[in-house]
């Protein structure tokens, strides 16, 4: 089916559909590039920096400014560029910047589940005017073959515009639920590494 197609069976709410498939197309290209560079680095980095931490601790932290561009990394210089911070600011540090940082990790999935649920209300939206059309069309005491038809074919019309919602829906909540999961486990990166720089930052304390 051409796209000119589409539009004229699909109705009105073919153009908010075609809008949201579009916004959810750049939003899950962006957490893509996002999550791939993360993914990618984030866990390499940080085992390089606790490679180097016990045997010289500015060449570790220089290793990590080389990678601020990942959250975990600038997570842990928050609380490593403190100057001589006890035990219990350094652990405020870590956990203050990591809340600061879960608005990037978490970023548009507001408006992604925004889409998953409005898509197919839009869809079912659609496919009621269609039918409201199609049975305007159908005279009362005229139930001829041709008549009956037409309001089947204008029917299976109005149908589109569901179909098209649904479309939109699943796929940007197989994204969506894929970018959760990475979330979840950049989390659990977070409070594993977090957990063991905290514990080798207190040793160091008692030895001072």
């Amino acid at each position: 089916m051409k796209i000119e197609g589409l539009f004229s069976l699909g109705g009105i709410v073919i153009i908010p559909l075609v809008g949201f498939s579009l916004l959810a197309l750049a939003l899950i290209l962006e957490r893509l590039n996002f999550w791939l560079r993360v993914q990618k680095r984030s866990e390499k980095a940080v085992r390089q920096f606790f490679a180097l931490y016990h045997r010289d601790h500015a060449s570790a932290l220089k290793k990590l400014e080389g990678n601020d561009d990942l959250p975990i990394v600038r997570i842990f210089l928050a609380a490593l560029e403190l100057n001589d911070p006890t035990p219990t600011e350094f652990k405020l540090a870590l956990e203050t910047a990591a809340q600061a940082e879960l608005p990037l990790l978490r970023r548009f999935s507001t408006v992604l589940e925004t889409i998953i649920s409005v898509a197919p209300l839009l869809g079912l939206l659609g496919t009621i005017l269609g039918l409201i059309e199609s049975f305007s069309a159908l005279k009362i005491g005229d139930l001829g073959a041709t008549n009956t038809t037409g309001v089947s074919g204008g029917i299976s019309e109005a149908l589109i515009s569901t179909a098209v919602g649904l479309v939109v829906a699943i796929t940007t909540l197989l994204f969506a639920n894929m970018f959760r999961g990475l979330y979840r486990r950049q989390l659990s990166l977070i409070q594993k590494y977090g957990g063991k720089l905290e514990l080798l930052h207190a040793r160091r304390s008692e030895f001072k």
